[in-house]
């Protein structure tokens, strides 16, 4: 079971208006994969209420090679590898029908005990209920390199803000990890988000946003990369950094 194997489809939620697969339907493919992977470790969110543990997504890494069209047949692998006493990584690899590579990504996560909302250890026991393969990298590096805010957004004005509503809100209470992207994606410049694909991309999360909080959005283009940084309005605090590119 080191490497999880799931067949699906790509579905209506996931493509644009040309039909093609878009990058907030590639993630959502790819979380459900990692979700049922985890349901058969015995560590998913059917089994929270006996273990009381929640895995919390905290950085994706995205390179997309091939965008497909609604209705394509696609495998996604996936595998966890080993951790230290709060993180592990997660690396995905996503195939169409004719085994042509589509995708790569590889994620970050801590474990949460649901009773406290604190993070907690992994345990060696925890995480060998996934088998952990730690031989194969998507990327050449192994872990993600951490986003860091860029000064000049203490300067800035934001260019979007937007107030976290009922529908964003996931099962730890916190906005879901790919309306960040969404977000993100609605924070652009109308000529950058009318003639760039992204095929490549990160967001680190760094403090959930909640129910009803405003949250101001700030972009900054660096060369050929954009990246929006996502900050609450009452005092500040960072949520999230998300860097296109490509």
């Amino acid at each position: 079971m080191s490497i999880y194997e799931k067949k699906c489809y790509v579905e209506v939620k996931d493509v644009a208006s040309s039909g093609f697969l878009t990058n907030e339907g590639f993630l959502n493919l790819l979380e459900n994969a990692a979700c049922s992977h985890s349901e058969i470790a015995g560590f998913g969110i059917n089994q929270m209420e006996q273990t009381h543990l929640s895995w919390v997504l905290l950085q994706w890494k995205v390179k997309i090679f091939k965008r497909v069209l609604y209705n394509t047949p696609i495998i996604i692998k996936t595998w966890a590898k080993s951790a230290n006493k709060c993180l592990t990584y997660r690396d995905f690899e996503m195939y169409d029908e004719n085994h042509e590579l589509i995708g790569i990504a590889s994620t970050k996560w801590s474990l949460v005990d649901t009773q406290t909302g604190r993070i907690t250890k992994i345990t060696p026991e925890i995480i060998g209920c996934y088998s952990p393969e730690d031989a194969k990298n998507v990327f050449e590096e192994v872990e993600i390199p951490k986003l860091r805010e860029p000064e000049i957004v203490d300067t800035m004005e934001p260019c979007y803000t937007f107030t976290v509503s009922r529908r964003d809100i996931d099962m730890n209470q916190h906005m879901h990890n790919i309306y960040y992207l969404d977000y993100a994606i609605e924070a652009l410049p109308e000529e950058i988000y009318q003639n760039e694909k992204f095929n490549e991309f990160q967001i680190l999360y760094k403090n959930g946003a909640k129910l009803g909080e405003m949250v101001n959005c700030f972009y900054i283009k660096d060369g050929t990369t954009h990246i929006v940084v996502m900050k609450n309005t009452k005092d500040n605090r960072l949520h999230a950094i998300i860097q296109l590119g490509k």
